[in-house]
């Protein structure tokens, strides 16, 4: 009959105290059908953060009533797992089955489990796993009823478990059944979900993790932080970068073995809501007023949906990648321990990932320079296969759709509209326009004229950045204002050296923090792509003259956003400062204003210090 392969699996698992099972099977078991190897962390000693919300849907329990899957979960810690009744693999669904049951015997025995878990198998397998194929399972298993603490549930369809399937990223694929009373088999990955009373998914176990001890410490660990809560006394939305960021976020020094991250944690963003729009409407002292772009206004809506846009894992191909992991808040929006970005699947970028602080002032985007609207800039990285990797615009639009968490969201912030290409670059612009730093100890000293503001050494560095540096010739100063760029493309060397053919034997490469080898470059070439060649300006307008030209980058939170340049070749504000000062690197179409600067080590000091 259907389903008597899995339940004499278990069976036999449960019945045999192992050896006897284990002796029968030539496939080596999964690690939870025996001790773990190794200690468990403390409960509470670590974190489990959301991954994503667990999304709903239609479903059937096994007394045959429909009910959506958020209402099976009820208002508990939920472990859910998909799973077919005629599946013979042991490390599959029996596994799974052979866990939570372990489980359910542990509920038994601890009263704030039982009170706060429930466990959920959902077939995958609607044709032949009818509800009375579920009843067969809960009664095996011993529990029936919808207030069992372990529930079965199918679907009525497949079209009804597929969005399910999707939402949870539950690959199956049909194999051919051997008859028309076996049921079908499959193809699938195990994977189970550990879901919070808030809806959220805190965990998700494979094969090589699925084992009692674990989930359990799991457990422990979110009950613990369900009772050491302390909500902030207002919803928070967002944060401004005055509160992301400090003296203690710096993250120089990753070239050295003893280099320690310093980056603010988590928790430090709770609080009160930050007021964005009069952030955006009324900028820091140091910044001109901004001007809005075509066809956007502000409101707390839009950019509080840009704010969840930018966070949000999802909007990338496989769900893995967001706006803010390659800007990074703590570290000056943008990353200091890459030099070029990395995309999903670990698919390199070329290009450091610049600051985004100040960039609703920028009249260019981009190292190239190609964009100059925000909401038309969001949609590169969006679409670029070796950044978030989505196909087309229309994707993208398509699974806004479906997630239930922006229901009504994009409506709200405009005016009715569903979400579309344009409002969804509107989103992401409204949100980055409110990405303002300025009233620095620099700004209070020299438009605010308070002398006491900034050491003797600083007012050196920002004569000589003015004066005989000529820094101010490129990163430009207003009389009420400074944005430290003119956001034009100069040739500095960097991108021709980076272009020139490598004939070097070895190559330097970077394992840990300030530990590096020499490997054979003929071996590089062996399992790595080819740098491509980098051009800068040229790539966009084909114009031989614009070869190596990039954008002047603000330097604004500068100490904040190492490595420095479109590459990221240049560790350290000193580097920087020293490269500057021996002219940038030869080549026939070097900016005429760099030119060897004959700074002494006293006068690099001095502006390293004002930088």
């Amino acid at each position: 009959m259907p389903g008597q392969v899995l339940l004499t699996l278990v069976v036999l698992l449960l019945c045999s105290n192992m050896p006897l099972f284990a002796a029968s099977s030539t496939e080596p078991l999964a690690p939870g059908y025996s001790n773990l190897g190794y200690s468990l962390p403390v409960p509470g000693d670590y974190q489990l953060p959301p991954v994503f919300t667990a999304a709903d849907g239609e479903v059937v329990n096994s007394d045959g009533s429909t009910l959506r899957l958020h209402e099976l979960f009820g208002e508990r810690y939920v472990l859910l797992s998909f799973m077919y009744s005629s599946c013979s693999d042991v490390n599959g669904c029996p596994l799974t089955a052979y866990v939570f049951y372990q489980l359910k015997r542990a509920m038994a025995d601890d009263p704030v489990l039982a009170k706060n878990l429930r466990l959920v198998s959902l077939s995958f397998d609607p044709l032949h796993d009818t509800p009375e194929m579920m009843k067969l399972y809960a009664n095996n298993f011993g529990d029936s009823g919808p207030d069992g603490q372990w529930q079965f549930a199918t679907t009525d369809s497949e079209q009804q478990l597929t969005p399910i399937l999707q939402a949870y990223s539950q690959g199956v694929q049909r194999k051919l059944a051997i008859d028309s009373t076996a049921g079908t088999d499959f193809f699938h990955v195990l994977r189970v979900f550990l879901i919070d009373p808030q809806r959220q998914v805190r965990n998700i176990y494979s094969v090589s993790f699925l084992h009692t001890d674990l989930i359990l410490a799991d457990l422990k660990t979110l009950l613990l932080e369900e009772q050491n809560a302390t909500p902030p006394p207002l919803k928070q939305e967002a944060a401004t970068a005055a509160e992301l960021v400090g003296p203690g976020d710096r993250k120089d020094g990753y070239a050295t073995t003893d280099y320690r991250t310093r980056s603010l944690a988590l928790q430090n963003r709770r609080g009160q809501a930050t007021d964005l729009i009069s952030f955006a409407r009324n900028p820091p002292q140091g910044l001109p007023e901004l001007t809005m772009p075509p066809g956007l206004v502000l409101s707390r809506e839009n950019i509080a949906l840009g704010r969840k846009l930018f966070f949000d894992r999802r909007l990338s191909l496989n769900d893995t990648i967001s706006c803010a992991m390659c800007h990074v808040p703590e570290q000056g929006f943008a990353n200091n321990e890459l030099a070029t970005a990395v995309g999903i699947e670990g698919r390199s970028v070329r290009r450091n990932a610049p600051t985004l602080y100040n960039v609703g002032f920028a009249t260019r985007l981009f190292h190239d320079g190609r964009e100059d609207q925000l909401a038309q800039q969001v949609w590169a990285p969006l679409l670029a296969k070796n950044e978030m990797g989505n196909p087309s615009i229309g994707h993208v639009i398509n699974k806004l759709k479906k997630l239930p968490d922006y229901q009504n969201r994009f409506e709200n912030a405009f005016a009715g509209e569903s979400p579309g290409m344009q409002n969804i670059g509107n989103a992401l612009a409204a949100y980055q326009l409110t990405l303002n730093a300025a009233d620095s100890p620099f700004d209070h000293w020299h438009f605010g004229k308070d002398e006491s503001a900034v050491a003797p050494q600083v007012k050196r560095g920002f004569e000589l950045f003015s004066g005989k540096a000529g820094c101010s010739n490129c990163h430009l100063l207003d009389t009420t204002h400074a944005l430290f760029s003119d956001y034009l493309m100069h040739n500095t060397g960097i991108g021709y050296a980076s272009s020139a053919v490598n004939n070097q034997a070895t190559q330097k490469v970077q394992l840990a923090p300030g530990v590096f080898v020499e490997v054979d470059t003929a071996l590089i070439k062996k399992v790595g792509e080819p740098t491509m060649a980098d051009v800068g300006l040229y790539e966009i307008t084909e114009n031989p003259a614009d070869r190596w030209k990039f954008k002047t980058p603000t330097l604004r939170n500068v100490a904040l956003s190492a490595p420095y340049m479109h590459d990221g070749s240049v560790p350290t504000l000193r580097e920087v400062v020293e490269f500057y000062n021996r002219g940038g690197i030869k080549n026939e179409l070097l900016d005429p204003l760099l030119q060897p600067l004959g700074l002494n080590a006293a006068e690099i000091e001095a502006l390293v210090a004002f930088l």
